[in-house]
């Protein structure tokens, strides 16, 4: 049995909604999890950030083999009991002697604008990460309701296919018999044998078609497509009171995930731009550091010592003066850049409005389909009603009726798929804005109906 039938055979075990489909992609989806890892990495970003401005402290040691000399002439000696000498030479060397040095230092920045841009881009950047986490999330939700309405409309084009092969097969049965008896000329006959292999070729690819989305869900959620049993919409969502499409726009315009990540970006750069002008390279520290540098071992004049110990506290100011033209250079490429990323934000952003626009006037439009289209269905349920009986005293041919049925298949899927489009522009049109969440998802899922 395929996974077509498996979605149409009666089954002890319960039908799988939308917001379950949901809860099982977002536990078990590949993509959500790398979104996650990159929110967190955006999180350590902040961190990051925060430890900027705290002081530092480095240690540093060394040991190992080396020389060194020492040649003073000209120098003065006194001592007690020995008077003054003028011109004296000391003279000392350590020829593959036993060093050892360390150093203890403590920095605190106290002006720094080039710690001041990093800490912005930094937080920027983590900002920018929560936001691409949020559209990923939402971007997710979005593809597993049209994966899952996929499936619905798959599963319900089948089941409509199967109840037309159905009745084209019991036709075809009937127009045989009352051929035998001379009451239907051997046309009709050979109509309903054409449009029965006609429908069982459409079943079989539907089955495909089925088995296709069902196995595109599965991946979706993690589920077996053998437990997905879907659930079609029995109705739409209607708007809320109050919506407007000027009030969607300016919705969208402040909590749209790509236009935002976009304008944080934007704002990165022109702080990289700012980054490496001459007043955010000059800094001022405040330095304490420890140190001592030893050598010991034999040398020209004999065995041989040598130390050096020092301590400091102090400012420390570092100006840059020169760098070749690198700075600059630097400058002016961060500095187009930064129109760059505002350019593309300020097209994203006309893109956007055009998206939103769209899906506004789709809902706008799909509810006076929906309606004409449900209309639609009921009066060709009427007329397949009519012609049956018609039908069956001889005032239609089978042609007849077997083109109401497929009128009457026709107008059930046009109007599934009007619920779906209207359901998956509204989930769109929350998901520009920046709004999708259960919320929405669980007034979509509230539309599902079990019912035949």
């Amino acid at each position: 049995m395929t996974a077509g039938m498996l979605a149409l055979a009666p089954r002890a075990a319960p039908a799988t909604d939308l917001l379950e489909a949901w809860q099982a992609a977002e536990r078990n989806g590949l993509e959500l999890l790398a979104a996650r890892q990159a929110k967190q990495a955006g999180e350590a970003r902040r961190a990051q950030a925060s430890s900027l401005w705290r002081p530092s402290v480095q240690f540093t040691g060394t040991a190992g083999v080396a020389n060194a000399s020492s040649n003073t002439s000209g120098a003065q000696f006194s001592a007690p009991g020995f008077g003054v000498s003028n011109n004296v030479a000391f003279n000392t060397s350590v020829n593959g002697g036993t060093t050892e040095r360390f150093a203890l230092e403590a920095r605190q920045p106290l002006i720094s604008g080039e710690r001041d841009v990093r800490k912005r881009s930094l937080e920027l950047s983590s900002d920018v990460a929560e936001t691409e986490w949020q559209g990923t999330r939402q971007a997710l939700m979005l593809r597993t309701a049209e994966r899952y309405f996929d499936v619905v409309q798959a599963t319900e084009s089948l089941r409509v296919l199967q109840r037309q092969q159905a009745a084209v097969d019991k036709a075809l049965a009937e127009v045989r018999d009352r051929f035998k008896l001379g009451d239907m000329p051997v046309t009709d006959t050979h109509e309903a044998a054409a449009r029965s292999e006609s429908i069982r070729a459409q079943v079989l690819a539907a089955e495909t078609q089925l088995d296709l989305r069902l196995m595109a869900l599965a991946e979706a959620t993690g589920l077996k497509p053998g437990e997905l049993r879907v659930i079609a919409p029995a109705r739409t969502l209607a708007p809320a009171r109050g919506e407007t499409l000027d009030q969607w726009i300016a919705d969208t315009m402040a909590g749209n995930p790509q236009l935002k990540a976009q304008m944080a970006g934007a704002e990165i750069a022109r702080e990289d731009a700012s980054r490496h002008s001459l007043k955010a390279a000059t800094s001022v520290d405040l330095v304490a550091q420890v140190g001592r540098d030893h050598i010991s071992g034999s040398g020209d004049f004999g065995s041989a010592s040598m130390s050096n110990n020092s301590a400091l506290l102090g400012v420390q100011l570092v100006v840059p003066i020169f760098t070749g033209g690198y700075r600059s250079a630097r400058q002016d490429e961060a500095v187009s850049l930064a129109a760059k990323a505002l350019t593309d934000a300020q097209h994203t952003r006309q893109q956007i409005s055009l998206q939103v626009r769209a899906a506004w006037l789709g809902l706008a439009a799909g509810a006076g389909r929906l309606a004409a289209l449900e209309e639609s269905l009921k009066a060709t349920q009427s007329r397949l009603d009519a012609t049956r009986l018609a039908q069956q005293v001889g005032d239609r041919t089978t042609l007849d009726l077997l083109n109401a049925e497929n009128d009457t298949a026709a107008a059930e899927l046009a109007v599934l798929q009007a619920r779906v489009t209207l359901l998956l522009d509204r989930m769109r049109l929350a998901l520009l804005a920046g709004k999708l969440d259960e919320s929405v998802l669980q007034a979509v899922n509230s539309t599902l109906s079990l019912a035949p």
